[in-house]
């Protein structure tokens, strides 16, 4: 009697990949670059962050100097923002990127994209994420949409629920036996949108999104 075994699942490590407002201009090149070093983009779209987007997104670094000018420049202009998927995509972009002073990756690393793209300190061309767990965050808060793996399975997925979902599902469904509503689905429905504590504060308003 054979015995069942569950298909084997592959996992693409993936990372956030931003091209900063000055050298969107650039974007053909470094996605050429960007895929003749191994990656695949898998989404892409070209939006303008508020100052306030901007501070959310680096929220690690509120109360450091150079904060208030960090949010002055990412949000100077448009932006590109890509998923980029490949083996160990976290480390290799972080290598391909160089230095994050682009004043040292002229010198230690010239063949780096911040040595090449880069200005100084602060415009530094490019963005990518530390590690897996900003990379998860950083992707969820440009592409709101998007599923990142991997996807919880056992325990783990157990204790996601217990920890994200259960406490807001109980939540809902003690003032929807309060409320009695006609259609209960599409009131816990509605409910559920309006009141998700997870839900991305990213705004959509995009000055250019397009097909990639």
């Amino acid at each position: 009697m054979e015995l069942s075994m569950p298909p084997s699942q592959i996992y693409v490590e993936k990372t956030l990949a931003i091209l900063k407002p000055d050298i969107v201009d650039k974007e053909e090149e470094i996605q050429d670059i960007i895929l003749r070093s191994g990656f695949t983009i898998v989404q892409r779209r070209k939006l303008h962050l508020s100052p306030e987007h901007c501070s959310n997104f680096y929220v690690e670094q509120y109360g450091k100097m150079f904060f208030p000018n960090l949010t002055a420049y990412m949000s100077s202009g448009p932006l590109v923002a890509m998923i980029l998927a490949r083996h160990k995509a976290i480390s290799y972009w972080n290598e391909l990127l160089g230095p994050s002073n682009s004043l040292v990756a002229k010198e230690t690393h010239p063949d780096s994209l911040r040595a090449i793209y880069g200005t100084d300190e602060l415009r530094n061309a490019l963005h990518g994420s530390n590690d897996f767990a900003a990379a998860e965050r950083e992707i969820r808060f440009m592409f709101p949409a998007v599923i990142v793996e991997p996807i919880p399975v056992g325990q783990a997925a157990k204790d996601y629920l217990n920890l994200y979902v259960t406490p807001t599902l109980l939540k809902g469904l003690t003032e929807l036996c309060k409320q009695k509503p006609a259609d209960p689905f599409i009131w816990l429905a509605d409910w559920l949108l309006k009141n998700n504590p997870n839900k991305p504060k990213l705004c959509h308003h995009p000055i250019a999104e397009e097909p990639y």
